[in-house]
């Protein structure tokens, strides 16, 4: 008899018929890298780059919406950076990440876009609370605006304006160094990567950056809660 089947009894082998339902659950296939996607994309598989751009679509487009004003114009800029990407697609070599790489694509077009219409970069104060490193300032924040009464909403707004007067004060290098850490939720090396200097430069404007913001919002903050951070 072969290993592994019942013998059973002759006269119940002779009265009962058994019914085997088997279920097999085949394993899934793991999904492509983006590397893999990329390499897949530039031997002419069009599908490949299809799925880059549903990955990433969403997170391009809040991105350049916290850049534009005008969130008409969200959907052509973020066009824009994924057709800019596809022309570019050869040049990438896997030594950053691939959202780093399309990162820095996507906020150069929306700076191109800006200057074209003469426009100033916008970052709400609800987008500097997305800092995976909550500060005092962003639990402040969150206090002043727990309990909604024409007063919280008030301070909120005022705060909310204070931050964007910070934010677009910056100069530039501080501001995309703060928007990759606090908004985007990059690393410092993917950080370093995007902007092409060293990790203690980006340390440096986003320290500064900060400090900044912070030198801006403290004093809304201390009259309206009466803590200091």
């Amino acid at each position: 008899m072969p290993q592994g089947l019942v013998n059973l009894p002759q006269r119940a082998a002779r009265t009962r018929k058994f019914k085997v339902t088997m279920t097999v659950t085949l394993p899934t296939a793991p999904a492509d890298s983006d590397l893999q996607l990329v390499e897949r994309t530039v031997a002419g598989d069009q599908r490949a780059y299809e799925l880059l751009v549903i990955k990433y679509q969403r997170r391009i487009e809040r991105l350049i919406g916290r850049m534009v004003r005008d969130s008409d114009l969200v959907p052509d800029i973020a066009q824009e950076t994924f057709i800019r990407a596809y022309r570019a697609l050869h040049q990438f070599r896997g030594d950053a990440q691939f959202y780093t790489w399309l990162y820095r694509i996507a906020v150069n077009t929306a700076k191109k876009a800006l200057m074209d219409m003469k426009r100033n970069p916008v970052i709400s104060e609800n987008a500097l609370r997305g800092s995976d490193e909550e500060d005092e300032t962003s639990r402040l924040g969150h206090e002043l605006t727990s309990e909604e009464t024409p007063e919280t909403i008030l301070a909120a707004q005022e705060i909310a304006a204070a931050v964007n007067a910070a934010m677009e004060a910056l100069p530039e290098d501080l501001r995309q160094a703060v928007t990759l850490r606090e908004i985007e939720g990059l690393t410092y090396e993917e950080i370093a990567a995007a902007m092409e200097c060293p990790i203690g430069t980006v340390r440096s404007r986003i320290f500064r950056a900060r400090e900044a913001i912070s030198a801006r919002v403290r004093p809304l903050l201390e009259n309206q809660s009466g803590k200091r951070w």
